[in-house]
């Protein structure tokens, strides 16, 4: 069952950051995600979320979106984004 990926962000270092996105994205990738939603504006229909851009990857599953989140392949580049930003990160399964 697929499962989703979401991060909004405030970036606070655009340089550091895009380093951090240009080495996580292929990340991603090999791990099954696939790029849905690239920092689309939020546009709220009820309630008060957050309303920061986000963005939303589709992986083949939740044990996808784990074993991409614990790998030691992304614990170094989980550093680049340290002090550039600051991210809600959330992972849900599909139906």
């Amino acid at each position: 069952m697929a499962a989703y990926f979401m991060v909004q962000s405030t970036i606070n270092n655009e340089g550091q950051y895009q380093k951090y996105r240009e080495a996580v994205v292929p990340l991603i990738v090999k791990f099954g995600g696939k790029l849905l939603v690239r920092g689309g504006k939020v546009e709220v229909l009820e309630g008060q979320p957050d309303g920061r851009p986000m963005v939303v990857f589709e992986f083949p599953s939740m044990e996808a979106i784990h074993a991409f989140w614990h790998s030691p392949d992304y614990a170094p580049v989980k550093m680049l984004r340290h002090g550039a930003a600051t991210l809600n990160i959330l992972a849900v399964p599909g139906i």
